[in-house]
């Protein structure tokens, strides 16, 4: 075992125990102070008093003083390991009454100073520099204490008895590198502990006499074993066989072996008779040839064997040795991996195996081929192989009559859809092919009732909706493939959970939810999500499910396009219905044509739009002539004080009546068939005879309603009325006029008769005088305002 690895292997155990007894620490808010590899020299003086964690591994620190934690009440976790104390007294940790876990591994701790002590639950004082064991009288009062950590180069079993009647859960022995020169094969024997791990020192060969068998360890680790010679390996063996003597013993662990493969299986067998159920072997090195030799199974309480990472000098040898041997283990569990095995046979007749692991090797398709004796076996592994053709594993499960789980993943497999063989066992439940190049033909030979089914990490781009044959499928992993859209749950009606990131799905269907009514978990982030019309119904219903069924929402799903939404969450996109729906959108768009053709439609018969726009139009051009005419000049253009709008058939009246009687008292009046300019159009005479006078006098009549020239004069009058600042209409009633006898479309004069006062010619001849006082009161009342301005114009 190199350095790194063994302080690689050491970090990962006070990692776990850091972790373990922060769980066991009460449930106040810790305070956590983290200033591990910063170049430290000493304990920082700043911190805060409230702190009850403190990290300051992997610096400077040469030695620890009182003053250094003092103010350190709270203290409960202390990590000082990987720095330059040589020298400790633990009468420091005075003050420190609630510490309770201190690391101090990896410094050069040559000696301590005991004193009345602490009463800790976790103690490491291994990877040190001490001679003796560092043990003091006064750990023996430390009752809370699990795991004690220790270091030396020698070994009495005086030096334990100070702890010996404490119940340990966990000791680390590191022996340093001068150990073995003399040694006290009983020194360990009073240790009180569920577990021992020793390590012993890593360059020398296992030389070593001491007695492993601690009458109550339950679990056993040895780290750096190194037995290449003969001789070597027999002192090894020996204290293997002599943990016979330790019925309690269950799980052995052997870490970073240095041996020849001759003797791994000497071990392997002195191991097999034992009283341990769980044997684990990993970081293993191995040298020479394997001599062909017969292994012994009989008599063995061994439940699981557990070997990683092996490598080995020399492969000349006939390798069908190993393969048999490991094949006719008569035990349970046996996982080998990480070993660059390239084959395994089947065994010799009907295996008691449970559980095989036979991951990250290099097994090829021919593995257990016409395998008839694993009828037993419930789980297999074989992942990080060469599998090749899934044809051949599919093969492989027929024989194995009651196998569950099959775990083929991060091998090449495909199937081809020629394949006609499809003879999975009816027993598997789990498979995992997530990996490999599958494609969607794999979609046509699945197990029957497969409830978990991992295909990420292949080629899919589509899962056929004629799959019929998986109603028991319960979880699916389709992540990582290049699927579109997600599956129905119609041909898997039993599905619940369903897992797809990171696919090509862009427009997902709405239906799924529909399908799908069994649903617990989903999870469908980093997809390539269009936001557009086609998304709204998905995002409705993905947003009315529970956060613990849509794993990672809202964060997780994002607009992927267009690229004025990308990085949009899903949940943050809107659009209008009335945009999505094309079939509203052009109802709405009829409705609109339509009312708006009523509309139009209501204004030209009823209300005459075409002429009253014939006349705005011709209103505004004679308007337009006029604009940039001073006001001052425009003033000096007013010729007349009245202008007469009558019909033709009221003629009579108006020159027989309403001129002689106005012109007598020097009222100029203007008429039509006398002031009207000849080659202009009736329009513009109309609009210049009503700008160039002060009053609009309209005598009313059934006939006047009658005449379409009539109402021009008044629409174009009403217009001046709001151009300019005073009153110029004067109504005059020749006759009654009924309301029906006026024509829809004349409104101006509804509304003229309906809001303005006007004056009417009475029938009884006493009255006239009275008439024509008015309208001369009506026609002269602007007369004294103006009246430099009309004796001008008449001048």
């Amino acid at each position: 075992m190199t350095e790194k690895n063994s302080s690689l292997f050491q970090f990962v155990i006070i990692l776990v125990l850091v972790v373990k007894i922060k769980i066991q620490l009460s449930d106040e808010s810790e305070f956590l102070v983290d200033r591990s590899n910063t170049g430290l020299t000493h304990i920082p003086k700043e911190l805060s008093f409230e702190t009850t964690t403190l990290d300051v591994s992997q610096n400077y620190i040469s030695e620890l003083q009182t003053s250094d934690i003092l103010s350190l009440s709270k203290l409960r976790i202390l990590i000082i390991s990987h720095n330059r104390i040589q020298y400790l007294d633990i009468s420091v940790f005075r003050f420190n009454q609630e510490l309770e876990y201190l690391d101090l591994s990896h410094n050069k701790l040559r000696t301590i100073s005991c004193h009345p002590a602490v009463n800790f639950k976790h103690l490491d004082l291994s990877f040190n520099m001490f001679e003796a064991l560092p043990i003091c009288k006064e750990f023996g009062n430390m009752s809370q204490l699990k795991f004690l950590g220790l270091s030396a180069t020698q070994l009495e079993k005086s030096h334990v008895q100070p702890i010996a009647h404490l119940n340990i859960s966990k000791i680390l022995l590191v022996l340093g590198e001068t150990y073995g020169e003399k040694e006290d094969p009983e020194s360990l024997q009073d240790f009180n502990t569920d577990s021992l791990h020793i390590v012993f020192p890593m360059k020398k060969a296992f030389h070593f006499i001491l007695d492993m068998s601690v009458s109550t360890a339950i679990s056993l680790e040895l780290s750096n074993i190194k037995c290449v010679l003969e001789n070597e390996c027999s002192y090894f063996l020996s204290a293997l066989v002599k943990l016979q003597n330790n019925p309690r013993l269950l799980n052995l662990t052997l870490n970073n072996i240095e041996t020849t493969w001759n003797s791994f299986f000497n071990i392997l067998q002195s191991v097999w008779p034992t009283t341990i159920e769980y044997f684990s072997i990993s970081n293993v090195k191995l040298q020479d040839q394997l001599d062909s030799r017969d292994f012994d199974y009989s008599h063995t309480s061994l439940k699981a064997l557990s070997i990683h990472q092996v490598v080995s000098d020399v492969f000349s040898f006939p390798q069908s040795n190993i393969y048999k041997i490991f094949s006719n283990m008569n035990i349970q569990n046996v996982t080998v991996s990480g070993t660059h095995m390239i084959h395994m046979l089947c065994p010799s007749q009907i295996s008691p195996f449970l559980h095989l692991d036979f991951s990250n090797n290099l097994l090829t398709d021919m593995v257990f081929k016409d395998c008839g004796n694993l009828i037993e076996l419930k789980t297999l592994s074989l992942q990080m192989n060469q599998l090749k053709k899934l044809a051949n594993i599919i093969h492989m499960t027929a024989e194995m009559k009651s196998l569950q789980q099959l775990d083929v993943s991060q091998n090449s497999l495909r199937y081809e859809e020629d394949e006609k063989m499809c003879s999975w066992t009816k027993s598997l439940l789990s498979l995992n092919l997530s990996s490999n190049i599958l494609t969607d033909s794999v979609f046509s030979c699945l197990p029957p009732k497969v409830k978990v089914l991992d295909l990420h990490n292949n080629r899919i781009m589509n899962i056929p909706k004629d799959v019929t044959h998986l109603e028991a499928l319960q979880e699916l992993n389709v992540a990582f493939n290049s699927l579109a859209d997600l599956p129905g749950c119609g041909t898997f009606s039993s599905l619940s959970v369903l897992i797809i990131d990171h696919n090509s799905i862009s427009h997902p269907s709405a239906d799924f939810f529909q399908s799908c009514q069994k649903m617990k978990s989903i999870q469908a982030a980093s997809n390539p999500f269009q936001c557009t019309c086609e998304l709204r119904d998905f995002i409705q219903h993905i947003g009315q499910l529970p956060s613990e069924v849509v794993e990672g929402w809202p964060d997780a799903y994002k607009c992927d396009y267009p690229e004025s939404y990308k990085g949009t969450p899903l949940k943050d996109f809107h659009v209008s219905p009335l945009s999505c729906n094309t079939g509203l959108l052009i109802a709405t768009i009829g409705v609109v044509v339509l009312v708006l053709a009523g509309s139009v439609t209501f204004l030209c018969l009823y209300l005459d739009l075409p002429w009253y726009l014939r006349m705005v139009c011709q209103w505004a051009q004679t308007r337009h002539r006029t604009r940039n005419i001073p006001l001052e000049e425009l003033q000096s253009t007013l010729q007349f004080h009245a202008f007469i709008s009558y019909s033709g058939h009221d003629s009579a009246w108006v020159k027989g009546e309403l001129l002689p009687n106005l012109e007598k008292e020097d009222i100029w009046i203007c008429l039509h068939e006398r002031n009207f300019v000849p080659g202009k159009s009736i329009v513009e005479n109309i609009i210049n005879c009503i700008e160039k006078s002060y009053k609009s006098i309209f005598v009313l009549s059934p006939n006047f309603v009658q005449s379409e020239w009539c109402h021009y004069e008044l629409y174009f009058a009403h217009h001046n009325l709001f151009h300019k600042a005073f009153d110029n209409l004067i109504l005059i009633l020749l006759e009654p006029i009924p309301q029906y006898s006026i024509p829809s479309n004349y409104h101006k004069l509804r509304t003229l008769m309906a809001q303005r006062t006007y004056l009417e010619w009475p029938m009884e001849k006493s009255k006239h005088g009275l008439f024509w006082a008015n309208l001369r009161a009506a026609i002269r009342i602007k007369l004294t305002a103006q009246g430099k301005e009309i004796n001008h114009t008449q001048s």
